[in-house]
């Protein structure tokens, strides 16, 4: 059995230096918890000591946020809107969100395998479908749903052009957040647009490359601390979180806090 979340989220804030750790000021008066669940794919999920340098950007998410606003990550490899709720995952999320907390959502990776019918949805029909039911879900408990577009993968043509790869995910995502007042953040283009500042060889260093694998999906530390970046300012721009929220959003993050703990039976 892998460690649980309560462990996880112990081991993401011991990565951070003592004198650094959010949380405000000694004499600041203490605010209601608001806790930031992630439901997701491979991109954001908690990594493992088997898995390193592979780093999902929720590991990296509690570094720009008060201690106030913990992360819990329910993010899984493999996972599409579909099969997430198919196993109960949802089911979970929902059973401890609370009042005030937020659901960040985020699919699309593996929605998109045609050959896998436990795992695909049509974007316009079955994938909207399933990410209805997220935001419902949300809202009946008194929790607020956010859509976040998928963050996109490493792809360049032969000029060097940054190409997307999620076909129509990302227009029927944005489509939903619209027909349902849901705040979206837009993930998928802010990544592209950064891949195609960073450009072919610096994205490399952002990207799983190592000596044996090229994994153009999937994030190192300085990927993911990037692209956890994305999000809570998006999350800020939305209005999703205040100033108050966050911290660290402009300064370096030292690869170091990335931690993999052991996966335990």
């Amino acid at each position: 059995m892998s460690l649980t979340r309560r462990q996880v989220a112990a081991a993401a804030l011991a990565a951070v230096p003592l004198g650094v750790a959010a949380g405000g000021t000694a004499h600041a008066k203490p605010r209601r918890e608001r806790t930031i669940y992630i439901a997701g794919d491979s991109t954001a999920a908690q990594k493992y000591a088997d898995a390193a340098p592979e780093t999902g950007w929720g590991m990296a998410l509690p570094f720009f946020l008060h201690r106030d606003r913990p992360v819990a990550n329910h993010a899984v490899n493999g996972r599409s809107s579909k099969s997430f709720v198919d196993e109960g995952r949802l089911d979970a999320i929902l059973g401890e969100i609370k009042p005030g907390d937020l659901l960040l959502i985020q699919f699309a990776h593996n929605d998109e395998k045609t050959t896998d019918p436990a795992r695909y949805t049509e974007p316009w029909t079955t994938y909207q479908d399933y990410l209805r039911m997220y935001v419902d879900g949300a809202r009946a408990r008194g929790a607020r749903p956010v859509l976040a577009t998928p963050v996109e993968r490493r792809r360049f043509d032969a000029d060097g052009k940054a190409l997307p790869s999620h076909g129509e995910y990302p227009a029927a995502m944005r489509a939903l957040a619209a027909e349902e007042g849901v705040a979206l953040l837009d993930v998928q283009a802010l990544s592209l647009a950064l891949w195609q500042e960073l450009g072919v060889e610096a994205t490399k260093t952002y990207f799983n490359w190592t000596a044996t694998e090229q994994d153009n999906t999937h994030f190192n530390p300085p990927g993911a601390i990037a692209v956890a970046r994305l999000v809570v300012r998006e999350l800020l721009r939305t209005r999703v979180l205040g100033p108050r929220d966050v911290c660290r959003v402009d300064e370096e993050i030292p690869e170091s806090w990335i931690t993999w703990p052991e996966a335990t039976e």
